[in-house]
């Protein structure tokens, strides 16, 4: 049985046929322009495939209540070319299979949870950081969904004492993870981009504070069985044994369980080869028919 995925990125639009092992039988990236020049290529690639379903993972706010009148739709998005835009309706009128759509990181969550670091395991979740930061969250084996969806990147952390003059990268917040952590903050803390900056250990170790104090967050109130990094700032691999080391030293020894006795065994990286996102969209495909 064949299924289309469709990872719709903020930067590119990755489309594939994959088959129900997770297998990507073939795939092509069109850039993410407006609807108008994005959308007809992403319907011309997926038409005539003999796909049984099709699954989203979309870059968001997006509506995921089937309730909702703008169910399917990518709604508060500063891609302006994208408010409110109807993408659920626009490839269901198209393409006439069932669609599952959820959020790109909830899409790299499931595709982990199905094929990657965390199969077998029933909660877990997976964090991008990179140019923003997002947390997909899985409980029960299933993406979790509550008034919207988990926007994890803007939790509200603590400042480091040698950080208080930087002017958080958020345009919202003073202090959330996104503004402070991710990609674009490393570069406009340190005036360099982070693979220019590999070799200095202080750009790392403030790194891994801020990461390190959001997972202890995301571990007290959503007690995952294993936590999955990715995105290009955990590109610096050095940063796995500070962050590990800082959620030692930053729970201090609050929460004993027998995940929480190996760290190198519960904060991971992906293990989907990069195609976590692609993977969980053709899960999502499948999960629309109940497979």
């Amino acid at each position: 049985m064949l299924f289309g995925a469709l990872e719709a990125g903020g930067t590119k639009m990755v489309c594939a046929i994959g088959d129900e092992n997770g297998t990507i039988l073939d795939q092509i990236s069109i850039p993410t322009l407006t609807p108008e020049e994005t959308m007809p290529l992403i319907i011309d690639y997926l038409k005539g495939k003999g796909i049984a379903a099709l699954g989203v993972a979309c870059f968001g706010p997006v509506d995921l209540d089937r309730k909702s009148e703008t169910y399917g739709y990518i709604t508060s998005t500063p891609k302006l070319a994208w408010l409110h835009y109807d993408i659920v309706g626009t490839l269901q009128k198209a393409l006439n299979v069932p669609i599952g759509f959820d959020t790109d990181v909830n899409g790299s969550a499931l595709g982990e949870a199905t094929w990657g670091s965390t199969k077998g395991v029933e909660n877990s979740i997976y964090i991008t950081i990179g140019t923003g930061v997002g947390v997909g969250v899985i409980i029960g084996g299933k993406p979790y969904h509550g008034m919207m969806h988990p926007e994890g990147g803007h939790i509200f952390l603590s400042r480091h004492p040698s950080d208080m003059e930087f002017e958080s990268k958020c345009p919202y917040h003073a202090n959330c993870m996104e503004g402070l952590a991710a990609g674009p903050a490393i570069e406009k803390r340190w005036g360099k981009k982070g693979i220019e900056l590999v070799d200095r250990k202080e750009v790392w170790e403030l790194e891994a504070f801020y990461i390190g104090q959001a997972l202890c967050n995301y571990i007290v109130t959503l007690s995952p069985q294993r936590i999955v990094l990715g995105g290009g700032v955990m590109g610096q691999t050095q940063l796995f044994p500070l962050v590990r080391e800082e959620v030692r030293k930053q729970l201090n020894n609050y929460i004993q369980t027998k995940e929480m006795e190996n760290l190198d065994t519960y904060i991971v990286p992906a293990g989907c080869g990069g195609d976590q996102g692609i993977k969980g969209c053709i899960k999502l495909a499948m999960n629309e028919l109940g497979i």
